[in-house]
């Protein structure tokens, strides 16, 4: 049972949750997830695709706050999936010390680089926000652990695949996980950058 495995901050939340029973797509991903290889997960909408990111996030970071710098990067299509995915982290996270920062590209770049150097666990961000943050030395990537991408099919509008291929490059050392409905084929072109050895985890329907 993949949930009897993670760290036990993350189970006492669960029980408190009322989720006992993992989905076939949690049964079948999290294990993979927490080896620590790049893995693509493809699943139909409401298999736990969210809370799989969630909890292997917690996971990998212990449920603890160290350092300033971000230790998992989480991409988002826009402002809106952002701030859902930043209300969902915090019902999991609002006993433990974790820090969540969430950025967009309506918030100007020099006051997310002022309040991410105050102190980051688990950013959530866009890709064009992400990569201007980038571009500007505004983010270090140092302690960069995991990085995710939820609902990625939106990487395949060229402006966005073109601000991930530009953050990717940055990074020397991370695990990535890719989360989305469908195996498109601009997804599976990730595997000669960034993807490099990954497993898959298909249910597609």
């Amino acid at each position: 049972m993949p949930f009897k495995k993670l760290h036990p901050d993350i189970q006492e939340k669960l029980e408190q949750l009322e989720i006992t029973t993992p989905t076939p797509f949690q049964s079948e991903s999290i294990p993979i997830i927490k080896s620590g290889s790049n893995v693509y997960c493809v699943a139909p909408k409401d298999s736990g695709k969210t809370t799989t990111l969630i909890l292997t996030t917690l996971q990998k970071l212990k449920c603890r706050a160290i350092g300033n710098a971000p230790r998992a990067v989480i991409l988002v299509e826009n402002k809106e999936k952002a701030m859902e995915l930043y209300d969902i982290f915090l019902s999991y996270t609002k006993y433990n010390s974790l820090r969540i920062y969430v950025g967009y590209e309506e918030l100007h770049n020099d006051v997310q680089k002022s309040e991410i150097a105050m102190g980051v666990d688990i950013l959530i961000s866009t890709p064009k926000s992400m990569n201007k943050l980038f571009l500007t030395n505004g983010v270090s990537i140092s302690d960069l652990k995991i990085f995710s991408i939820d609902d990625a099919e939106f990487l395949t509008q060229k402006s966005t695949y073109e601000a991930i291929m530009s953050i990717t490059q940055s990074i020397q050392k991370c695990q990535y996980v890719l989360y989305s409905e469908k195996m498109h084929p601009v997804l599976k072109r990730f595997e000669e950058y960034f993807m490099e050895y990954s497993k898959i985890v298909n249910l597609e329907s």
